[in-house]
């Protein structure tokens, strides 16, 4: 495969007072253009840290994050990223909270009306512009983190970085915005990266599943080629064998963690 991000032995320790903790350890992961990986684990195994040193977030220990053979060291609109918390402004209305990031990005190049034309689009591929003069307030949980997603979008990232998206939504409104997820996947070719507890919609939504060790000093200990053909429809795939054994492969994974953690 050719690496369009690359993780190359990343180690990342955080130091506080004259204790030194090692988060992760000897991290490498190539990722294709285009492609949709999950990374997946138990709580406190480096999951999300891992994700703010692909965003240039955090800085790493050691090793290096590229994208595009470009070094990663610092936050870039190049690297968008949606939190569990849709962090919107409350005081700004949907169609103002895009168009903050879109402003910022390309208040340069673009004039006036293509940028209001840009944050309707990315709205509409949100089924969110009939809200765009609603507050946050005035919307729901699942709406908010469809506006999330568009102003991430509307920045044109060459990567889309996913922080548990869905972790704090229902079942039902969770399954929806999976749906739409990989309706742009599949529409736009983005590259992204999602760290997700949900092993269902790692299977569902991934090329790839990675599954990280526990911590401290987490590494990666498996990687799950998920071989399904897009489109992916979750009610046809319930009784599909194979993404039956891609689940219980995950599950078998997470599950000897779980009870090594336990023995010790």
């Amino acid at each position: 495969m050719n690496s369009y991000l690359k993780v190359d032995h990343v180690s990342k320790s955080f130091t506080r007072g004259t204790v030194v903790t090692e988060v992760l350890k000897d991290i490498s992961l190539d990722i294709g253009k285009g492609e949709f990986v999950s990374i997946i684990g138990h709580s406190g195994c480096g999951k999300s840290t891992l994700l703010n040193l692909i965003a240039g977030l955090t800085k790493v220990s050691d090793g290096g994050v590229l994208l595009e053979n470009r070094e990663v060291d610092e936050p870039g609109p190049e690297r968008a990223v949606v939190f569990q918390n849709h962090s919107l402004l409350p005081w700004l209305t949907v169609y103002e909270n895009v168009k903050l990031a879109v402003d910022k990005v390309f208040r340069e190049s673009r004039s006036r009306a293509e940028r209001h034309d840009w944050i309707m689009q990315n709205l509409a591929l949100v089924q969110m512009q009939h809200a765009k003069d609603k507050r946050p307030a005035e919307i729901s949980g699942g709406m908010k983190q469809r506006v999330g997603l568009a102003r991430a979008l509307a920045m044109e990232p060459k990567i889309l970085l996913l922080d548990e998206p869905f972790g704090a939504l229902d079942a039902l409104t969770r399954a929806h915005l999976q749906d739409s997820v990989m309706d742009i996947h599949a529409r736009l070719g983005n590259t992204m990266v999602m760290i997700t507890h949900d092993v269902d919609e790692a299977v569902l939504l991934s090329d790839r599943v990675v599954m990280m060790t526990n911590g401290p000093a987490a590494k990666i200990g498996e990687i799950l080629e998920v071989n399904l053909a897009r489109p992916r429809r979750r009610l046809e795939l319930v009784a599909d064998r194979s993404y039956v054994q891609y689940r219980e492969s995950v599950l078998k994974f997470l599950y000897e963690r779980h009870r090594f953690v336990e023995a010790a």
